[in-house]
């Protein structure tokens, strides 16, 4: 919704030091940032292997403008706003969770159960929309016997029976090469970010707790922090922010907190590369096999695989150096279909 925080927390997130205007549709054109995750691992790894250069993943966020009731329909240039959505590979939507008469709301009152009900239906709208007049399109190829126009047709109107149901497409058990085709908003995983109050970051209010209930029952994470907060957070030195951090007892920021589940959401990982040049993380996708890790390095590293020396950061921290884990036998080889692990540190073995 407009006036939630989400600018706020966007700029938070890339860096921006101007905050969101203080008025509904502050944002137009959607905003686009590459987020580094800051992952505490390679902070270790620099520090064991007195390393140069820390070369972190990232996440890419989409800020898009606030969408209100009617968006579906064109209400506040909903329309245009909605298709910004479409190439996106999931929604965090972030929901209002504090009082504030100095900062104008959407509606009545602050209702975070109410906002999310109200995208989750536009969204809905919108899905219908687009299944039924893609229905109205293929009527003709599908009377005349057309095969993929047949089995197109007997999957938009399972979709658009459950749209009407109120089912997004995500729960419907829709074919996932044909919800990829019709870019379904409901298809892509969410979760919620609830922005609380600055005096209220472990979301104990009533506003916060409803939230953390509702999402539950939608089988969505979410992620409670004060967008405020985590902007002010963000223009610190990192020594400073860690000392904020745990000033407040936290361990992480709420910012890192959502770059975390952004990434699981998404469902990416990493691998590892360490040495004194450069400690580095590799995105990848869950499932990833050791020699497609490979070529996310290098092309050439892939084609001429001969294996992969790995061994896990946690056994890394634990004894300390490299050469104690060749001593004590936990330096493992593994061939080209070995699945990737989160905690993998690798030197991949090829010819050139």
């Amino acid at each position: 919704m407009p006036n939630v925080g989400k600018s706020t927390l966007f700029n938070a997130l890339t860096g921006a030091s101007v905050l969101a205007a203080n008025f509904p549709f502050a944002t137009i054109e959607p905003n686009v940032g590459t987020v580094p995750l800051r992952d505490q691992r390679l902070f270790k790894l620099g520090e064991i292997f007195n390393t140069k250069k820390i070369v972190p993943v990232g996440v890419r966020f989409v800020d898009i403008a606030g969408l209100v009731k009617g968006a579906s329909k064109g209400e506040g240039k909903g329309n245009e706003f909605l298709s910004h959505i479409r190439d996106v590979d999931a929604m965090a939507q972030v929901v209002r969770c504090f009082e504030d008469e100095n900062i104008v709301h959407y509606g009545s009152k602050v209702d975070p159960i109410e906002s999310a009900e109200i995208i989750g239906t536009e969204l809905l709208l919108s899905d219908l929309d687009m299944a039924t007049k893609s229905r109205e399109r293929l009527l003709g190829a599908a009377r005349s016997g057309q095969k993929e126009a047949k089995e197109a047709m007997a999957f938009l109107e399972q979709a658009i029976e459950g749209f009407n149901n109120g089912v997004p497409a995500r729960k419907q058990g829709l074919s996932p090469t044909l919800s990829a085709t019709y870019r379904f908003l409901t298809a892509k995983p969410m979760l919620y970010v609830a922005n609380v109050d600055e005096n209220d970051l472990e979301g104990k209010s009533p506003l916060a707790q409803s939230m953390r209930d509702y999402s539950a029952k939608q089988g969505a994470e979410i992620v409670m922090l004060c967008a405020k907060l985590e902007a002010e957070i963000a223009q610190l030195p990192e020594d400073e922010r860690k000392e904020f951090l745990a000033s407040l007892g936290l361990n992480e920021s709420g910012l890192d907190k959502l770059v975390h589940a952004g990434q699981k959401l998404i469902g990416r990982s990493s691998f590892l590369t360490a040495g004194p040049d450069e400690c580095r993380a590799w995105d990848i996708q869950l499932g990833t096999t050791a020699v497609q890790a490979a070529g996310k390095i290098h092309t050439d590293i892939a084609r001429g695989f001969i294996r992969a020396s790995i061994y896990s950061f946690d056994d890394l921290v634990k004894w300390g150096s490299e050469a104690a884990l060749k001593e004590k036998g936990l330096i493992r080889l593994e061939g080209k279909e070995y699945i990737m692990q989160e905690n993998d540190i690798v030197e991949f073995k090829h010819n050139t």
